[in-house]
């Protein structure tokens, strides 16, 4: 049960993850704005998201596993600070250099995510525990959305450095609050961190993301793409080699074969390709001149807009599945969620030529990623035991983050593989791009359907033995119905 306020808990949780939810889409319109400001280049100024993206990928399950070990909430308060140097970082950075480095530093914040669903597990009473993950899944969702709507008018207001001047404020009155209110969690995890695991994740996480970011700049057919594509792979195979004998491996295979966990894993990866690449090429795409024969020639700031009817969405069909999931289940919203958002990505690749089609398109998006964000994360916590949380919402964030390079640069490649005599990319290259991206969610959909149902779901063999030192039931029953 719980032992203090569970809302000024959550309210603290909601806060940590939807700042980085922002800091992850905040200054990607404002880019070319930090490329003039910084007197740099565009290729290097890319630096500026793909630093934070590699940061975010290693940090997330290994901090999560040690907040399972050392304790979450003090974990918690450690990653909170460091986001917090790494925003004053940010703010003060006199050089692209020095930007760069603050934004691996608040990559840091990637585990707030896996800590904090923890942290619910463990504090909140049973009832509480569905509803509270899918209400701080979709402050999760929203955060993104909010960062690509509020960058233009921050940025024409005030200035690129308030966009981490701001989350300072907002992160420094956390850290204070966390401090004071936030639990210590009684579950703890037995051993000790597997620091040649960490090494192996960490390396086979870097290349595979690094060539996926870079590869339309470097050319997938170079010898750098697949030289760091071959090292992934033979690291990944020596990485689940190191993992199957450790005694106590970083991430639990047998926890990641469970039925539910690989399956909602699996739809992670595809609907992160979806979702992940939309969130890139549709501002870019109404931001197009309409002299291309596409696009509306919008600001940063009216782009943002367009977007808004998906936050607004997102944020209220997260609340939504809280209430529905107890009924329905969450296998069935998980399928939901994706399947509007196949919905509408084919809506948008066949219907884009007027502004309000792309705002109908943004708001059916929004419901999906609010529906399928808060039902993955409740499959997951309500499968693996307790003592394996952090570590397992890891992976499932990381493994979003992870489909959604693929799809951005599966993108890329149909959208600039042709360009006009203007440089600008044809509109048969978004056309296709928003195809394929449907196509994408359709799969997560149809892997969602097996998800199994919660008989089948429960952790049983060796990964019902991993928790010893749980207090609770292996598995949420209310996160696992199918």
């Amino acid at each position: 049960m719980p032992r203090k306020s569970t809302r000024l808990t959550f309210a603290v949780l909601a806060t940590g993850a939807g700042v980085f939810a922002m800091l992850q889409s905040l200054i990607a319109p404002a880019l070319p704005t930090v490329q003039h400001a910084l007197h740099t280049s565009q290729s290097t100024a890319t630096w500026v998201m793909t630093a934070y993206l590699l940061s975010a990928s290693v940090f997330t399950p290994i901090l999560g596993r040690v907040g399972d070990l050392i304790g979450k909430k003090r974990t918690l308060v450690a990653v909170l600070f460091v986001v917090l140097l790494g925003c004053l970082l940010a703010a003060l950075a006199p050089t692209i250099g020095v930007l760069i480095v603050a934004r691996v530093v608040q990559g840091v914040g990637g585990a707030l995510f896996p800590l904090s669903f923890g942290i619910i597990r463990d504090e909140f009473a049973p009832s509480q525990v569905s509803g509270s993950i899918s209400n701080l899944s979709a402050v999760i969702a929203a955060g993104g959305g909010v960062g690509i709507v509020a960058a233009g008018p921050i940025v024409s207001a005030l200035d690129y450095r308030w966009l981490f001047w701001i989350p300072v404020a907002v992160v420094a009155v956390t850290v204070l609050i966390a401090l004071r209110y936030v639990p210590e969690s009684p579950n703890r995890a037995e051993g000790k961190v597997s620091w040649l695991g960490a090494g192996l994740l960490s390396a086979w996480l870097v290349t595979l993301l690094l060539p996926l970011s870079q590869a339309s700049k470097w050319g997938w057919g170079s010898a750098k793409v697949i030289g760091l594509f071959a090292a992934a792979g033979a690291l990944f195979a020596l990485w689940l080699l190191s993992e199957a004998r450790s005694r106590t491996p970083l991430i639990d295979l047998r926890v990641m074969r469970l039925p539910t966990v690989w399956t909602t894993n699996t739809a992670a990866l595809l609907f992160g390709a979806g979702m992940y690449a939309l969130w890139s090429f549709l501002p870019a795409f109404v931001q197009t001149p309409p002299a291309a024969g596409y696009g509306f020639g919008a600001s940063v700031t009216a782009s943002g807009l367009l977007m808004l009817p998906m936050l607004v969405a997102m944020f209220f069909s997260g609340i939504l599945s809280g209430r529905l999931e107890p009924v329905v289940g969450a296998k069935a919203l998980l399928t939901t969620g994706a399947a509007l958002g196949a919905l509408a990505l084919g809506i948008l690749a066949l219907w884009h030529s007027a502004q309000w089609q792309v705002a109908l398109v943004s708001g059916v998006f929004g419901l999906g990623i609010g529906l399928a964000f808060a039902s993955m994360a409740n499959l997951i916590v309500g499968s693996v035991p307790a003592s394996q949380t952090g570590a397992a919402t890891g992976m499932n964030a990381n493994i979003r983050t992870i489909g959604g390079s693929i799809g951005a640069a599966v993108t890329s490649v149909l959208v600039t593989g042709r360009l006009q005599p203007s440089g600008l990319p044809y509109a048969s290259g978004y056309t296709h791009g928003f195809a394929l991206l449907a196509a994408l969610c359709l799969a997560a959909a149809l892997a969602a359907l097996l998800v199994p149902t919660a008989r089948t779901a429960r952790p049983t063999g060796p990964a019902r033995a991993a928790d010893r030192t749980s207090t609770e039931p292996e598995a949420v029953a209310s996160g696992t119905r199918g």
